[in-house]
């Protein structure tokens, strides 16, 4: 039997999440294109998939007309 002074040893146990509640969402990220990007690239990048680059230009078309024409030192929002 236990002695009751003994207490339960948690040094094992590893932590986690475990909420019902909504995750926050994480701030908006942004990228400055280099020389050389694509939105293909940001998107292999970011996501690891460069198919996903029409939510980065979605996400751009208050600065981007076309997705082909992005440009060094043009800052890009990256939608999480």
């Amino acid at each position: 039997m236990a002695n009751d002074d003994e207490k339960p040893d948690f040094s094992d146990v590893e932590g986690g999440a475990s909420s019902t509640a909504p995750l926050a969402q994480p701030a908006e990220q942004t990228y400055t294109v280099a020389s050389g990007d694509s939105l293909s690239k940001i998107a292999k990048h970011f996501y690891g998939d460069a198919n996903q680059w029409r939510r980065i230009f979605e996400a751009n078309q208050d600065v981007l007309d076309d997705p082909d024409k992005i440009y060094p030192g043009q800052t890009l929002k990256i939608p999480s």
